[in-house]
């Protein structure tokens, strides 16, 4: 197993956010931390024939002045060229890249960094509409971008070219935890010296017809609270009925220590460990003594070079449905046997809906303030505990203060893929 130097970490430099909560990473804390729900009526279509009706929508900037613009970091003429994530990855991308102060002028540099951006979906509204046009007047009228705008590897390919990075691209098309893979495949690629820094991450935008009819097919969506959105979302709760449907993108600078000082930059965070595996169990659930899960787990710890004694709290994967919540809580169980109430197990989803694959980054940053100003984010909704949850401390409702040095974050996807971070106090 590679592991990172323990006398030359690698840490984040920088972080960017466009979530239901609104854009930038203040602004998403601060929400986060009062106990703001991102989660509103889908009125992105006609949602009367779908049993799901809300979503967790990015809001704009003409009903909200924290919301999202995408000419703050897109082209006036390269916006109809690109679905909205990679809209999202390029803006939240900016704000990271603008906070860690990274703007190589050399081509040596520019090589050094990679840029691994991953999607669980893509661009599927493009390819709706697409669709929908072939069928009513012919291909003849599709655009010479429509392809463009839609692959799951052009966030990271948009925010390469923008930027000039020329080091290795990737995008983890993983659903779930394709941005907690991105941000591992930055770490690895940083510690066998292929890059020096890494913009890593995901970037997601397919709240449209396609996904929330598949995943409404696969009664996986909460639909007991359209008229009531912000209650809808409720991990570890017994009256939840399943996980909401998200967009927006998290996107982090990473680097080691000993690159970051020599260029004055401010480390946020260390990245410690990451792990991953896979189920080989069922197509859309992990196997319910959370196997896989806590192979991941272990592995990020192992890497890391600590003990499950040493995390003070962890970020759960968590959407909100029976079955995924119940395998993640045996397999946090058994990795931290012994463990009570002096463990903080709370699930961010809960105030922001499931980004699906951008939600590790998400939980990743939201991880980092966590650590940064000693407080905990509430898990909402939190009415009746799931008995075997409840072992932990939950925090319902209310954030809460606690001194953090060490953070696991969990995310798990369809296919039976499981990754785990671990992130720890800088200095």
């Amino acid at each position: 197993m590679l592991k990172p130097d323990p006398n030359d970490p690698i840490v984040v430099t920088g972080m960017g956010v466009v979530s239901p909560l609104g854009v930038g990473v203040g602004t998403n804390w601060s929400r986060l931390i009062a106990g703001k729900s991102g989660i509103v009526q889908n009125d992105r279509f006609d949602t009367t024939d779908y049993t799901a009706r809300i979503a967790g929508l990015v809001p704009t900037k003409d009903k909200d002045p924290e919301g999202f613009d995408p000419l703050v970091a897109v082209d006036p003429k390269d916006v109809k060229k690109m679905d909205l994530f990679i809209q999202y990855g390029l803006v939240a991308a900016a704000e990271a890249i603008a906070q860690s102060g990274w703007a190589p002028q050399t081509d040596e540099d520019r090589r050094a960094t990679a840029t691994i951006i991953g999607s669980g979906v893509g661009g599927s509204p493009v390819m709706a509409k697409a669709a929908q046009l072939i069928a009513e007047r012919g291909p003849r009228r599709l655009s010479p971008f429509t392809v463009p705008s839609f692959l799951a590897n052009l966030a990271a390919g948009w925010v390469s070219i923008k930027y000039g990075f020329k080091g290795p691209l990737g995008a983890p098309v993983t659903a779930c935890a394709a941005s907690a893979q991105a941000i591992g495949d930055g770490m690895r690629l940083i510690m066998t010296g292929e890059a020096d820094v890494a913009i890593v991450g995901g970037a997601e935008g397919s709240v449209d017809p396609i996904s929330i009819g598949g995943f409404g097919a696969l009664r996986a969506l909460s639909s007991a609270h359209n008229d009531d959105p912000t209650k809808a979302s409720r991990p570890f709760d017994a009256k939840r009925d399943g996980f909401v449907l998200s967009e927006g993108s998290a996107i982090l600078v990473i680097e080691k220590l000993s690159h970051a000082k020599a260029r004055g930059a401010t480390p946020l965070a260390v990245l410690s460990g990451y792990g991953t595996s896979a189920d080989a169990y069922h197509l859309t659930s992990g196997s319910p003594d959370g196997e896989g899960a806590i192979t991941a787990m272990r592995n990020a710890l192992k890497m890391g070079g600590l003990t499950p004694a040493d995390i003070d709290y962890v970020n759960a994967h968590s959407t909100s449905t029976e079955v995924g919540d119940a395998a993640e809580i045996a397999g946090i169980g058994t990795v931290f046997e012994g463990r009570g109430k002096d463990l903080a197990v709370s699930a961010t989803k809960s105030a922001t809906g499931h980004l699906l694959g951008a939600a590790g980054a998400l939980a990743a940053i939201f991880s980092i303030e966590a650590i940064r100003h000693g407080m905990v984010p509430a898990t909402l909704n939190l009415d009746q505990p799931d008995e075997d949850a409840n072992r932990f401390d939950l925090v319902p409702h209310t954030a809460k203060a606690k001194d953090l040095r060490h953070v696991l974050v969990n995310a798990f996807g369809f296919g039976g893929v499981n990754a785990a971070l671990v992130f720890s106090r800088a200095g």
